[in-house]
């Protein structure tokens, strides 16, 4: 998949200001230190991001002539990096939601040409080819923007912090919702925004990529006066007549801990992506910010913020890494067929294979930990080539630390399916 990164401008600078206490504290990031010290040396440097997510460095320093690529593990989770020392970052930590792909005319896209979440982020939909259907595909993600119902309205933009912005134009997507916490807990990064449709013999344009997601935690200090770059992608562009634009993915989320913070003139950006331009086809809508979370016990940050992020950052004193008894919810099973204990949730690695004589409804079944009994979960079911469908579960039985649930949903038989889950609850702390 192509992935094309933009930059966007930097429009608010924030000062971080925290509580200075009169006497010392600490904070323990977890780190084991088995990963060692992380100290590139120049130029780019790529970093596969391990199957757990979760990196466990001594020190961590990324001098100003370097930048640090985060690429997606197979399930793409997360970026957690643990450090028992201390924090320096001069150079880039990227972590982009890919820009969606261009419209075709007079063509079809064979495979998506949404743009490709940051790790941790979701996929863009992918633009309409109109020889199979008209409809742009739904951005993934929880805040996933819709697309658009054919080549007179522009995609819509991926929710996050607000609800992403509708396309324009008869037709055009909706923006997707708002989720997640201040607190940026648990960590999730940004959604993609939804393709765009197409009239025959046409292909639409693609969603952008939502931004990663990523924590960084020391048990020193952390010293940040470079770039972390998590904005989601921007909507793809119109070529021609008969197409229209993508929604920008929105901005994904950080979250910087330790016993102190400082440093000026840095940049972390999580602003959202642009919806597709307006040329001869109709514009696609924006997405939303991302989120940033800065807790130190002592906190003299000084960072600037992508365009668009006013209230999206929150400064607290250090918790915990991750949630403790953290909730967790998992499809077991599509229509009687198991699926696998860490799905990829993508179009082109199939997680669950259905038999040709499976008829709908199908069921789905969940399972879930630490999540009140009686509480439902809504399923839904993204086409590659259309909008989502939502449908609600039965209620959650058995006990807090083991319950299950079932839904009956409807998936296309003639495309690709993307099954997700999600439930909405007070956590008590």
């Amino acid at each position: 998949m192509r992935r094309i990164s933009r930059v966007a401008a930097i429009g608010l600078v924030a000062p971080l200001i925290g509580i200075v206490p009169a006497f010392a504290q600490t904070f323990n990031s977890g780190s084991t230190g088995a990963d060692g010290a992380f100290s590139p040396t120049s130029g780019l440097t790529t970093l596969a991001v391990p199957a757990s997510g979760v990196f466990n460095f001594t020190t961590i320093n990324v001098p100003a002539n370097v930048t640090v690529k985060l690429t997606r593990n197979a399930t793409n989770t997360p970026v957690t990096m643990l450090a028992t020392g201390n924090v320096t970052i001069a150079g880039i930590i990227d972590m982009r939601g890919g820009d969606g792909g261009a419209s075709k005319t007079f063509g079809t896209v064979v495979g998506s040409n949404g743009g490709a979440g940051g790790p941790g982020g979701f996929d863009g939909g992918s633009g309409a080819p109109a020889v199979v259907s008209t409809t742009g595909g739904t951005g993934l993600g929880p805040g996933g923007g819709v697309g658009s119902t054919g080549p007179s309205g522009g995609g819509g933009g991926a929710g996050y912090v607000v609800a992403g912005s509708a396309g324009k134009g008869a037709g055009a997507g909706i923006g997707g919702g708002t989720y997640g916490t201040a607190s940026v807990l648990p960590l999730v990064g940004g959604s993609g925004g939804g393709g765009a449709g197409a009239s025959a013999p046409n292909t639409g344009a693609g969603g952008g990529g939502g931004g990663g997601a990523l924590v960084i935690a020391s048990s020193g200090a952390i010293t940040f006066t470079g770039q972390i770059l998590a904005q989601g992608g921007a909507g793809g562009g119109i070529t021609g007549s008969g197409v229209a634009a993508g929604g920008g993915g929105s901005g994904g989320s950080v979250r910087l801990i330790a016993t102190s913070i400082g440093g000026t003139n840095g940049t972390i950006n999580i602003a959202g992506g642009a919806g597709g331009a307006l040329t001869t086809g109709v514009e696609g809508g924006s997405g939303s910010a991302g989120r940033l979370r800065v807790e130190a016990f002592t906190n003299t940050l000084t960072v600037s913020l992508g365009t668009g992020t006013v209230g999206v950052l929150s400064t607290a004193a250090p918790t915990s890494v991750a949630l403790t008894n953290a909730p967790s919810l998992r499809i077991t099973a599509v229509g009687g067929v198991a699926a696998p204990a860490a799905p990829a949730g993508s179009f082109t690695v199939a997680d669950v294979v259905l038999p040709p004589t499976t008829t709908n409804p199908v069921t789905v079944s969940l399972a879930a930990t630490n999540i009140p009994v009686g509480t439902t979960v809504t399923v839904t079911v993204k086409g590659f080539y259309d909008a989502a469908s939502a449908t609600v579960s039965t209620p959650l039985t058995g006990t807090v630390a083991a319950s299950t649930a079932s839904a009956n949903v409807t998936i296309p038989t003639n495309e690709p399916s993307v099954i997700g889950a999600f439930a909405n609850f007070l956590l008590t702390q």
